[in-house]
């Protein structure tokens, strides 16, 4: 007695019911070779209705192309990194394109291992904001690109890396959140987060060798909090600079310290989302009230800090924007091939809300 077949349908089965070599269906599901549309379309119809579906690992095998893009975070429950992540996958899926995303929690060696299983899954292209602060420790990501691997690099630059980047101005940011803080009178501006160096840099060139072993973001707000004192004649005093780990309740404690300074900080600008955070606790702390007592600018602007009383004044990131320009750019690099490397710059907005005040130097 024959046996009733129970399996899945094969290209075999698809190219039976369709009339056609097995050859001539192989390319028409695996999207390779040429097949004329009369029989594109037979080979197509069977398929519907055999119910088959494509094999993506054999295709790719077939192909090299696996239609899939590998994305590298830090940190996947950060709100900056969401964002930027529904820009790629919005973009990816436009395209009929996947995306695998692997978060490293800031570890060099989560990167590493994430860049390496990436490479083994053939993604046909690696998005990264990379935990790596030099073109040293970049050596992981470097690899990727030497096997011919297209690499994006999203938030965070590595220049002489010779990859595509897609970055905000950073730079430009910090100085016109400080810029706004010294038009409003004030000249005491606390600087949260700065070098994780182990003593505090006590002349502005040590602080900034030291801001060079930081994240590209994090020396680039640093050079700007300088700009925009050096443009108003302004003296830069390192007891105003955060320095160590970067965690909120650091931020909290460096914010303690000084408020105790003989001449405290009448404003602080924050670099990042937990450091308001630990600001914000340093000054619950201790009685203060914004703006009345200290004015305060964030950095990546968060639906909380619309709601707080008062409502923060935030610099705005681009976070959708950078992930659509990172993937768009990624997916020419696939289609048309490496060539010279670029960097695309994004703009950010200060949003101007209620915890910035004037201050009257002589009261």
């Amino acid at each position: 007695m024959p046996q009733t077949r129970t399996g899945a349908p094969t290209i075999s089965d698809v190219a039976k019911a369709a009339g056609v070599g097995r050859a001539t269906a192989a390319r028409t599901l695996g999207g390779y070779g040429y097949v004329s549309p009369q029989m594109q379309a037979k080979v197509l119809e069977a398929a519907e209705d055999l119910g088959y579906r494509t094999n993506a690992l054999a295709r790719s095998m077939s192909t090299g192309v696996t239609h899939t893009l590998g994305v590298i975070v830090a940190d996947v429950g950060n709100s900056f990194f969401s964002g930027v992540l529904r820009g790629i996958a919005d973009t990816a899926r436009m395209h009929s394109i996947d995306t695998l995303v692997i978060s490293t929690d800031e570890s060099r060696e989560k990167e590493i291992s994430a860049i390496n299983a990436l490479i083994n899954k053939r993604v046909d292209g690696i998005i990264i904001s990379t935990a790596a602060r030099t073109l040293a420790a970049a050596g992981h990501i470097a690899q990727a690109r030497d096997q011919g691997i297209p690499v994006i690099l999203v938030d965070r630059a590595l220049p002489g890396l010779g990859l595509d980047e897609v970055v905000i101005d950073n730079r430009a940011a910090a100085r016109d959140a400080i810029r706004c803080l010294i038009q409003a009178g004030h000249r005491r501006i606390a600087f949260v987060w700065g070098p994780p160096a182990p003593s505090r840099p006590t002349l502005r060139r040590e602080l900034v060798d030291a801001a060079s072993d930081n994240l590209f973001t994090e020396s680039e707000r640093l050079e700007g909090y300088l700009d925009a004192l050096d443009d108003e004649g302004i003296p830069f005093d390192p007891e105003l600079i955060m320095t160590g780990e970067k965690t909120s309740e650091h931020a909290r404690e460096e914010m303690l310290r000084m408020f105790d300074l003989p001449a405290a900080p009448t404003a602080v600008f924050c670099t990042e989302s937990d450091a308001v955070i630990g600001a914000l606790r340093a000054i619950r702390e201790r009685g203060l009230r914004i703006p009345e007592d200290i004015s305060l600018i964030g950095f990546d602007d968060n639906p909380w800090a619309e709601v707080m009383n008062p409502p923060l004044s935030m610099i705005a990131q681009p976070m959708h924007e950078l992930g659509v320009q990172a993937a768009q750019r990624l997916l020419d690099r696939i289609e048309n091939g490496q060539g010279e490397p670029e960097r695309i710059t994004l703009t950010t907005q200060l949003i101007h809300r209620e915890s910035v005040a004037t201050f009257n130097q002589g009261a």
